[in-house]
């Protein structure tokens, strides 16, 4: 994508709130120019870079000011991966949009302030990233800043958007929306292994490539999951409808929301989207809320590393009474019986 068509694609997200405002934007970030990356034959294996070499992969996310990470990269036939480790404290802008998928690991990372924008998502401005997973489709604008609490490390991933060239083609038969801060184990998982190996500098090209495929089929996986969960149903929610509501419920689950707020980003009236939105799950929104909090307050409660009140915290209740109340009426039993049945 050019300059100009680049800039004139922008100021249309912009219009219609999915960036940044401008106000938002430092002035030095620029855009640039795909990073070049070096030709090589089809038996050749991967290469593995040093963090602070010039050379990177193809399509590579853009960071301003770039001395302010270091970055070690490693590419073979259909996918590329890049780790990016924070070197200072200060604002950093990070930027893409290209014709390779993109899934971004937060291995570790967590920001005083910013935001994160892809193209035809609501925007977030989660503060704790660690273990959470952003999706790219080719071709969406992706823009995140941050004002960094600790020294991130994040790691890309680029799959070839082409059949031929992904991996296995595991991405070219799966629908591919764009996810924001979404959570899968065996994908992190995956990733963090692969990102470990080229971080080694490992000999083992063909078992880094075989990560590779792997990451891909989990990635496939955890999409067309998604999807058969928000097949349409009769008189309920559209697909992209359903997709939309659950991924904002998911992203504010510990946040109030309102239901003018899911309906207006469905594009339906308050009345009418509680009753298909009801039709599509079996329940009203605001329980759908709930529900989903208290199984992410199980997850949190199996792990033992915090006291009940700071779980209730985690998932958006400043009361430990009302929390208690909430999780008993939904597991019909306590947070502190439910961790004790968990032995």
């Amino acid at each position: 994508m050019s300059d100009s068509a680049r800039e004139e694609h922008a100021s249309g997200l912009m219009a219609s709130s999915y960036l940044m405002l401008e106000a938002e934007i430092e002035p030095e970030v620029v855009r640039t120019g795909a990073l070049k990356s070096e030709k090589r034959g089809p038996t050749e294996p991967p290469q593995f870079y040093n963090p602070t070499a010039h050379r990177a992969v193809a399509h590579a996310v853009q960071i301003s000011p770039a001395g302010a990470v270091t970055r070690q990269s490693a590419r073979w036939p259909g996918m590329a991966v890049e780790i990016i480790q924070a070197s200072r404290r200060g604002r950093v802008d990070y930027r893409y949009c290209a014709n390779m998928h993109m899934l971004v690991v937060h291995d570790r990372g967590a920001r005083h302030d910013g935001c994160t924008v892809v193209q035809g998502l609501p925007r977030s401005n989660l503060q704790d990233c660690s273990r959470k997973l952003v999706f790219v489709p080719a071709g969406h604008e992706y823009h995140d800043w941050h004002e960094p609490r600790t020294l991130s490390r994040t790691v890309f991933f680029y799959f070839d958007a082409d059949p031929l060239m992904s991996p296995r083609s595991a991405l070219s038969s799966a629908s591919l929306g764009p996810r924001l801060f979404f959570e899968d184990a065996a994908l992190v998982e995956t990733a963090l292994k692969l990102a470990a190996l080229i971080e080694g500098g490992g000999s083992d090209h063909r078992y880094a490539e075989a990560l590779g495929v792997v990451l891909a089929h989990e990635l496939a996986r955890v999409n067309v999951s998604r999807d058969s969960a928000l097949a349409p149903i009769s008189g309920g929610l559209a697909a992209w409808q359903r997709r939309k509501a659950v991924g904002y419920i998911e992203e504010h689950l510990a946040e109030p929301i309102s239901l003018a707020a899911l309906a207006q980003l469905v594009g339906l009236s308050a009345c009418y989207f509680c009753r298909a939105f009801r039709q599509s799950f079996g329940m009203p929104p605001q329980r759908y809320q709930l529900t989903q909090r208290v199984e992410r307050a199980k997850a949190l409660l199996a792990k033992h590393a915090a006291s009940v009140t700071d779980v209730g915290l985690a998932v958006g209740y400043n009361d430990a009474s009302a929390f208690c109340t909430a999780f008993r009426r939904v597991a019909g039993l306590t947070p502190s019986a439910y961790r004790r049945s968990l032995g």
